[in-house]
């Protein structure tokens, strides 16, 4: 019951849970309402939003803008999502090591962290993008190769503090193996500051995304937000809502893992006085 009023308290995290909701619903649902391929020409171009059968108009090709606003959110949430997990398993396997073994092995790990870091990671996104063909998995992939340094010191330092507790010592005194030591230990109990930065990552990916297509690098098979902000800013001057719409989106989808961040870290962080 407490744990529910405090869920309640954190207003900002059921704010992005429900701004997060709107969003999977209407990727979940794209098929189901638009079942037809977004790229199909269905209408006279530039048709403003709130004509009659398109409520959010159609683009300079005549395509309806609300079939490919639902469809690009599933293509949006699925690269955001793909390239945080990726990068979450990636850090943390190189944190918790890190951290629990130390010395060389600690070294070693920490300057190929910092080199990942002193790379401009979307530069870096850019090239991978490039060398690897723009698809949605080197998409994904770039993104999440260049996004883990930040969760592989956030696990490192949980893992070194985990490190020194009494029932670590406990375990290593009783002959358990150190790779079962991580697992049923320091793992669970280096997790919580993951769990919060998993959601900005989230955020940061779809931002990504959203530019690398803006550039003309997204996947040219499939449809998302920011190849529609790309898409119209040849009509930016005449039609400026072809930008306006799938800007505003992906405003909506990054506050909504950026609230969803900050309530779970108000419920994770006993220091932190819940909203």
């Amino acid at each position: 019951m407490n744990r529910i009023k405090s869920i309640m308290r954190a207003r900002s995290m059921l704010l992005g849970l429900i701004i997060l909701a709107l969003i999977c619903v209407a990727a979940l649902s794209a098929n189901l309402i638009y079942p037809a391929d977004p790229f199909d020409i269905v209408a006279r171009a530039n048709l403003w939003p709130g004509s009659p059968g398109y409520p959010l108009g159609t683009d300079m090709l005549g395509r309806d803008m609300t079939s490919g606003m639902l469809h690009a959110a599933r293509i949006s949430l699925i690269v955001g999502v793909g390239a945080a997990g990726l990068s979450v398993a990636l850090g943390t396997l190189i944190g918790v090591v890190s951290g629990y073994f130390g010395g060389w092995v600690d070294d070693c790990l920490m300057r190929l962290t910092e080199l990942f870091q002193t790379m401009p990671s979307f530069l870096f996104a850019i090239l991978l993008v490039v060398i690897l063909q723009p698809s949605i998995g080197s998409i994904v992939f770039a993104i999440g190769i260049t996004s883990w340094p930040q969760i592989s010191r956030l696990v490192r330092a949980e893992a070194m503090r985990v490190r020194q507790q009494d029932f670590v010592s406990a375990a290593l005194t009783m002959g358990i193996q150190h790779p079962a030591i991580i697992w049923r230990h320091i793992l669970p109990n280096s997790l919580a500051p993951v769990i919060v930065a998993a959601s900005i990552l989230i955020a940061q990916a779809i931002l990504t995304e959203a530019s690398l297509s803006f550039l003309g690098l997204g996947d040219p098979s499939v449809i998302s937000w920011g190849s529609m902000v790309g898409a119209g800013r040849s009509s930016l001057r005449t039609a400026w809502y072809m930008t306006a719409v799938p800007g505003a989106a992906i405003f909506l989808a990054v506050m909504g893992f950026m609230y969803l961040g900050n309530g779970l870290n108000d419920l994770l962080n006993p220091r932190t006085e819940v909203r």
